[in-house]
C-alpha cells in the first residue's frame, strides 16, 4: 500500500485581448515560453468575455522548463474592483501576475480566490499578502497541512523559479454565497470530488464558469485528493447547470477555455475508464507492475501530461482496488 506522502510526491513530481463577450477564443495558441534565465513568466492575460481574463498555464506536467505554470489563474474586473481567481505555482508568479493585472486595469482587487488547495492555485498568495486571499475551509485545512510538503516538491521540480516562495494558506474562509461586484454577478458553490472541497465560480454576467480541478481538457486529470465517484457526480451536477443555461463557457484550471460540455465529458470519460481497468485488473489480480505497461486508449493518448498522470493515479489508486479485491474473494 503507497502511502500518503509517496503518493503526493508522486502526484507533484511529475488565453491575450480582442476577443468578444459572444465569442471567446476557444482553439488558443500555446503559451509563450518562460525566459529560464531571466526567470520571467510571461504571463499575457486573454480576454475571453465582458472584463473577464484568463492567463493560461501550459497543458503538460510542472517542470523547470514551464516554470511549473500550469494553471489557468483568471482575473474579473468589475464596476466595484477587481476578483482574482488563483495565484499560481509560486511567490515569483503571484508577483508577475499582479503586474500583468494592473498593465490592464488600474481597479483595486478586492478579492482573491482559491479554488482548491493544490499548490498551483495558492503558492502565489504571498503576492498578494495586503489582500483577501479566501478559499472553502476545507482547502484552507488542506493547504495548511500540507503546504510545505508542496514547498519542498516543487522546490525539486522547479528549482529557482520557486525562489522565496513559501506556503500561505487563504486567510478567510467563505461559503457558497451569491456576489453581487458592479453589474457581475458571481455566484460561488461549492462540489467535491477533485478534491473535498471544491470551489466553483459561475459568472452570471457573462457566462463563464471557472470550473476549478473538476474540469480538465485535453489533459489527463490529476488525483493526489480525489474521490471518483464524488467527482463523477460534481461533473454530472455541472453538466445539469450547464443544461440549464447557467453557463456556457468553461475555464478549466488546466487546458484550453472552451464552449459546451467538451471538457466535462473528457475528464467523465477518463475517470470512467480508469476506475474500470483498476476493477477489472484488480479482480484479475494483475500486479500493479504490469497495469502500469497498459497500453492507453488513442483518444487519451495525446492528452498533456501524459503517460505521467496516468502511472501516478495507478500508484495511488491502485492497492485500495486490489485490497477490495482480496476482501472479495474470502
Amino acid at each position: 500500500m503507497i502511502g500518503k506522502h509517496v503518493a503526493l510526491a508522486l502526484v507533484l513530481a511529475g488565453w491575450g485581448a480582442g476577443v468578444s463577450a459572444q465569442t471567446p477564443q476557444t482553439a488558443p495558441p500555446a503559451p509563450a515560453k518562460v525566459d529560464m534565465q531571466t526567470l520571467d513568466y510571461r504571463l499575457e492575460p486573454r480576454r475571453i468575455a465582458e472584463n473577464t481574463w484568463v492567463i493560461e498555464g501550459a497543458v503538460e506536467d510542472f517542470s523547470r522548463s514551464n516554470g511549473c505554470n500550469i494553471i489557468n489563474t483568471a482575473f474579473i474586473a468589475t464596476d466595484q474592483g477587481v476578483v482574482v481567481i488563483n495565484t499560481g505555482p509560486s511567490r515569483l508568479y503571484g508577483e508577475q501576475q499582479r503586474k500583468a493585472i494592473e498593465k490592464l486595469t488600474q481597479q483595486p482587487v478586492l478579492r482573491v480566490f482559491n479554488l482548491n488547495l493544490h499548490p498551483d492555485y495558492f503558492l502565489g498568495n504571498a503576492a498578494w499578502s495586503d489582500k483577501p486571499t479566501q478559499a472553502l475551509a476545507g482547502s484552507i485545512a488542506g493547504m495548511k497541512a500540507e503546504g510545505a510538503a508542496y514547498e519542498d516538491n516543487l522546490y525539486r521540480l522547479c528549482g529557482d523559479w520557486m525562489r522565496g516562495t513559501q506556503a500561505e494558506p487563504a486567510r478567510e474562509a467563505i461559503v457558497p454565497q451569491t456576489i453581487r461586484l458592479g453589474s457581475h454577478v458571481l455566484e460561488l458553490r461549492r462540489l467535491r470530488g477533485h478534491t473535498g472541497d471544491d470551489l466553483v465560480i459561475i459568472d452570471q454576467t457573462t457566462g463563464v464558469l471557472f470550473a476549478g480541478g473538476l474540469v480538465f481538457a485535453d489533459r489527463v486529470p490529476t488525483t493526489p485528493h480525489a474521490d471518483p465517484q464524488a467527482w463523477l457526480a460534481s461533473l454530472q451536477m455541472l453538466r445539469q447547470w450547464q443544461d440549464d443555461g447557467l453557463f456556457k463557457w468553461v475555464v478549466p484550471s488546466h487546458g484550453p477555455v472552451h464552449e459546451g460540455p467538451r471538457g466535462m465529458e473528457q475528464t467523465s470519460d477518463w475517470l470512467q475508464w480508469l476506475v474500470s481497468l483498476m476493477q477489472r485488473s484488480a479482480d484479475k489480480g494483475v500486479d500493479l507492475s504490469e497495469l502500469l505497461r497498459t497500453r492507453i486508449p488513442e483518444r487519451f493518448a495525446g492528452w498533456g501530461a501524459q503517460p505521467a498522470e496516468f502511472h501516478r493515479s495507478l500508484a495511488q489508486w491502485y492497492p485500495r482496488y486490489e485490497e477490495q479485491a482480496l476482501s472479495k474473494s474470502k
